[in-house]
């Protein structure tokens, strides 16, 4: 074999040892990122969702109750709507790690889905008019959500509530009036705990939904999510001290320790819209 030849085959070879450590390297290193990623990293992009609340949502006031209302037909008409709903229907919620990944994908499915629920048979009063004699709005099939159909019941109280936090209550909004307000931005993994006490605060300083003290009296008128739901309190305490936390300062040591007697605001049910 000439010098050449010889030559030429040891680059050869050469270039294919080199070809084969830069593949490696790279598939080690894809391989690392894929561990060290944080696990967030695959969870739903509720980017589309976020724009159309954005676009969307907006205060109005209804019946005397100051509230986020929803333009229910520009959000159908929006591209990124119907992108929504498909997304959520390819999407797999098995791939969701950590419970806040969980908490946050589910209270946005919850508040997609309820506006789902209402454009799937609009236009109606109420949400509760998607319901039938025989099947209740909440128990009805909503929609898709990685290849499942789902119930708004199911979100709330097979998912969500059993996942311990009643922050969740004022979260999820089922398009009514007395519901707390459809927040104006999705709910992110990295924002998640600020976003909910953020979202309570808000929901308690509404005196025509949330919370009403009259120390005079000594009563203090409740959101009758706090009777609805007042066993998910229990463990943090009961509902009045777990409210104190997020009450306007003024109100807290009353609720904490005043003995308040309690009564329930009228919940209106009528659909939380505007034009």
């Amino acid at each position: 074999m000439s010098l050449y030849r010889l030559n030429i085959r040891n680059q050869l070879k050469d270039l294919k040892m080199s070809v084969k450590r830069i593949f490696f390297e790279k598939i080690w290193v894809l391989m690392v990122c894929a561990v060290l990623a944080p696990s967030s990293a695959w969870a739903f992009d509720f980017k589309g969702w976020d724009g159309l609340l954005k676009k969307h949502v907006g205060p109005t006031t209804i019946d005397g109750v100051r509230l986020a209302g929803v333009n229910y037909l520009a959000l159908k008409k929006d591209p990124a709507y119907s992108k929504l709903i498909a997304d959520l229907k390819s999407f797999s919620p098995a791939t969701l790690k950590t419970t806040k990944e969980k908490m946050t994908f589910w209270i946005n499915t919850y508040n997609v889905m309820a506006v789902k629920m209402v454009l799937d048979h609009y236009p109606v009063d109420s949400i509760k008019d998607a319901g039938s004699v025989f099947t209740s709005v909440w128990k009805k099939e909503v929609g898709v959500v990685g290849g499942k159909k789902v119930t708004l019941n199911d979100i709330e109280h097979e998912i969500l509530r059993k996942m311990g936090d009643p922050r969740i209550h004022v979260a999820i909004v089922c398009a009514s009036v007395s519901c707390p307000d459809l927040r104006k931005e999705a709910y992110t993994v990295d924002r998640l705990d600020a976003q909910l006490d953020d979202q309570f605060k808000r929901f308690l300083e509404n005196r025509s939904k949330g919370l009403q003290v009259d120390r005079g009296k000594k009563r203090v008128t409740l959101s009758k999510i706090f009777d609805w739901f007042e066993e998910d309190f229990e463990s943090k305490g009961g509902v009045l001290p777990y409210l104190s936390r997020y009450a306007p300062e003024k109100d807290r040591a009353f609720l904490k320790k005043g003995n308040p007697k309690v009564s329930y605001l009228d919940y209106n049910w009528d659909l939380n819209k505007r034009n």
